[in-house]
């Protein structure tokens, strides 16, 4: 291996792990050869050497289920291409439930992989011995084998990429760290290592745990974090004669698979250990750290619960390696907000080796088309903000997210460490109001509103939820008398300029070339014609519009924006989401609050539906629009951030007699289903398209001038949708979604749930689902549809979404 550094290269990739070897790998596949790859050890180094290797195919979503059905097909085929093995077994895995609600989990997982077309099968606690003879059932009341897991060898997983990179072009240079990224015009253009200087056209950070601190020296934030990750391997077991399936032991904490006639221990522990980086020594490699028994007893006890041999057992060694998580357990993928030509494949939240082969290859992809080529909404890095990548909220939340690795994953589960970082003006008023918050993109906003003494009882469940009666008396306020939300999370971005409306209306596919008072809903779209952000737009003169995003959109917006943007165009873009509140004033006495605290001489009637003006509201001057996501009348109030105290308790003052309350998002999303308003997230993402979503007539086809992603939606507009999206509604009382359940026609799978909630106004759970076309009848109407919700099917009632 040669040690004569480039002094250029098309692409350097920062990270000889299995990403990077995965990554340069697939860019060689698709042409792209023109590419270095930079170890600071040597190959396959880091966490890589020392994973697990376990392979379990089952995911969240349609796309990080297939990015591992990619990783499988790959490191099936990879030794006939290169002679090297992988170490691929399929030996399928084992899930066993010790109470009803991990069983209930199992059942929602068992649905999920049928609605995805894999195989999962139930089985009786008397079957386990047939699948793993060692494991104690007695306590034991159900489990789930799945067949199509397996495992692999991950060093020569990652060696068989190198050589099939290497042997398409690709060079690799060990013992190698980069010591700087270096920017031209604010993009990547170059790293500096101890052996020279390499200018480049991309740069790639694939360097796992180390990867937050590269990015950071040219001004990009991942956040990620890294922890000790422990397991044990025993010397040989009596019984043990045979590969066994990888066993998820998830309320004892632990996942088990056989090793050489022994066994490989793993847990994901509560209360796990952080890691700081400065206790890694600079030469950190194929290296282990300390033991560290006195932390792993409790979860050795309950392996020996779990597994009687093992108390018998010879330990050959404890192995704790370190591991880096994400905040919200998914790993981050795609290109940096902040630095263009800066990628990013890391934070693999143990499941790197499961899911390199497909992510390498996404991200390949991604680099060359200069967009993603499929919807990574879910991993995109864009999705966290500069704000969440703080060193000490980091070393706080990340110990979290392991421990909830195997946590049963009830709705409305909340983070516990971290929290009231980043509050709204009306986070104090809402504490008082007893507020229940979830965070959101680092944001405490209220979910419902409670007396203290009613919250005491509250549980997290998979059934009707505790706060069921608190959202009904906000939705009922929204409904018959007037509600108060704060919207104060949403992404405000305002952009000034001569060339301001070019511009902008070059990026949005709807026309923002309008008047000046008036309030535009539309979509970015991508160059599949996909949605990358959906936003509404105030014009406030002939020079300035705002545009306002949901909470976790502004850190994809701003730099989507700010790409299109020509350079000789004279616009100016700022963020200005924490200087402007937004209130929501929603239902049928909205309008009658605030006449009361207008001047006199404003009369609200000749302010028109998604028009907006400035008027003075209580002691504020505040920017009044009529609108609302509540699907009820009402308006959007905007208003400076340090006035908005005094508004909320104005507004209180005045609209006690009117029946005013606070209501939080609960509440809201029951209403916005009501009346099919789309969520970003669940129901529009990059791989939805304006006519997937029933939202082709916010799209301006003649508009003066042409708009990213038209050519795509021109070529779409006269074919039929292969999936549509629905509303609908069960029947059922005992029918609860909670999101993300399949639908079927008999043992069909036509579609996904992609919102839900409950319909207090006709008393069940409703919703919003993407289903095949051909799921529709002439009437727009579902034909003889199921929703399955843990392995049991129900009758919906759905229609095309208006």
């Amino acid at each position: 291996m040669t040690n004569d550094i480039p002094k250029h290269a098309q692409i350097v990739i920062v990270g000889g792990g299995i990403l990077g070897a995965s990554t340069a790998y697939h860019l060689a596949l698709n042409g792209c050869t023109d590419v270095v790859v930079l170890e600071r050890a040597k190959l396959t180094s880091g966490t890589t050497w020392h994973a697990a290797g376990l392979v379990r195919r089952l995911r969240s979503s349609a796309t990080l289920t297939n990015l591992i059905s990619a990783s499988i097909e790959l490191y099936q085929s990879l030794e006939v291409e290169t002679g090297q093995a992988t170490g691929w077994r399929e030996t399928g895995s084992l899930a066993v439930a010790a109470n009803a609600d991990r069983m209930t989990q199992l059942k929602r997982q068992v649905s999920l992989a049928r609605g995805f077309g894999l195989d999962a099968e139930l089985l009786p606690v008397t079957e386990v011995p047939d699948y793993w003879p060692l494991v104690r059932t007695d306590d034991l009341i159900g489990a789930v084998f799945s067949p199509g897991d397996g495992r692999v060898n991950p060093s020569d997983t990652a060696s068989a990429l190198v050589k099939g990179a290497r042997g398409r072009g690709v060079r690799f240079f060990e013992d190698t760290p980069v010591q700087r990224i270096e920017k031209n015009a604010g993009r990547a253009s170059a790293v500096v290592t101890p052996l020279g200087r390499i200018e480049c056209e991309n740069v790639v950070l694939c360097a796992g745990l180390w990867s937050r601190d590269l990015a950071l020296l040219a001004g990009a934030h991942f956040p990620l974090y890294a922890c000790e990750h422990f397991y044990i391997l025993t010397k040989p077991i009596p019984g043990i004669d045979r590969h066994l399936p990888t066993l998820s032991a998830q309320d004892s904490y632990l996942y088990i698979r056989d090793e050489v006639g022994g066994l490989l221990v793993g847990c994901f522990e509560p209360n796990a250990k952080p890691l700081p980086l400065s206790r890694l020594p600079t030469d950190f490699a194929f290296d282990l750290l300390d033991e560290d028994w006195d932390h792993l007893e409790p979860m050795l006890k309950n392996a020996i619960h779990r597994i009687p041999a093992l108390e018998t057992a010879e330990i050959r060694m404890l192995l704790n390696g370190p591991e880096s998580f994400t905040l919200d357990n998914n790993f981050m993928l795609g290109e940096s907000a902040e630095v263009p030509g800066l990628f990013l494949g890391c934070g693999m939240n143990s499941v790197g080796i499961a899911s390199a082969g497909g992510a390498g290859r996404a991200l390949a992809e991604w680099i060359i088309e200069g967009e993603a080529t499929m919807d990574l909404l879910e991993v995109d890095v864009r999705r966290f903000t500069p704000q969440q990548n703080v060193l000490r909220a980091l070393h706080d939340r990340i110990p979290e997210v392991l421990g909830k690795h195997y946590e049963i994953l009830f709705p409305g589960a909340q983070p516990q460490s971290v929290r009231g970082a980043r509050r709204t003006a009306l986070y104090d008023a809402h504490v008082r109001k007893g507020a229940r918050f979830g965070n959101r993109n680092g944001w405490e906003r209220a979910e419902v509103f409670a007396p203290k003494a009613e919250q005491e009882g509250w549980r997290l469940t998979f059934g009707r939820p505790p706060w069921h009666g608190a959202a009904e008396r906000e939705y009922t306020a929204a409904k018959e008398a007037v509600a108060l939300l704060d919207q104060s999370s949403y992404g405000k971005i305002l952009l000034s300029g001569p060339d301001s409306a070019r511009g902008l209306n070059r990026i949005v596919a709807n026309d923002i070339d309008v008047a000046p008072g008036r309030v535009v809903y539309t979509a970015m779209v991508n160059h599949r014609g996909g949605y990358e952000s959906d936003v509404t737009v105030q014009r406030w003169d002939e020079e300035t519009f705002l545009v306002v995003t949901g909470s976790g959109q502004i850190n994809r917006d701003i730099p989507w924006i700010r790409s299109q943007i020509a350079s000789k165009e004279r616009v100016t873009l700022l963020d200005v989401t924490s200087a402007w509140s937004l209130l929501g004033l929603a239902g049928p006495n909205a309008e009658a609050l605030l006449r009361r605290l207008c001047p006199d001489d404003t009369d609200l009637s000749t302010l028109q539906p998604y028009h907006h003006r400035e008027t003075e509201l209580g002691f504020a001057r505040t920017r009044l629009a009529r609108m609302s996501y509540t699907g009820e009348p009402g308006f959007e109030i905007l208003l400076p951030t340090d006035m908005t105290a005094g508004v909320h308790d104005c507004l209180h003052d005045a609209g006690e007699d009117l029946g005013l309350r606070d209501i939080g998002s609960i509440a809201v999303n029951s209403l916005r289903l009501e009346k099919g308003f789309r969520s970003w997230g669940h129901d529009l993402s990059p791989g939805v398209t304006p006519f997937d979503a029933g939202l082709e007539r916010f799209v301006a086809w003649d508009k003066a001038g042409s708009f990213r992603g038209r050519e795509a939606l021109m070529g779409l507009r006269d074919a039929t949708p292969a999936h549509r999206l629905i509303t609908f509604s069960l029947a059922d009382a005992n029918a609860l979604p909670i999101g993300g359940e399949p639908l079927f026609r008999d043992e069909h799978p036509m579609g996904q749930v992609t919102s839900t909630g409950y319909g207090h106004g006709s008393g069940h759970a409703i919703g919003l689902a993407y289903v095949a076309a051909d799921a529709l009848d002439e009437r727009c109407r579902t034909e003889d549809l199921e929703i399955e919700i843990a392995c049991q099917r129900f009758q919906i009632d759905g229609r095309l979404a208006p």
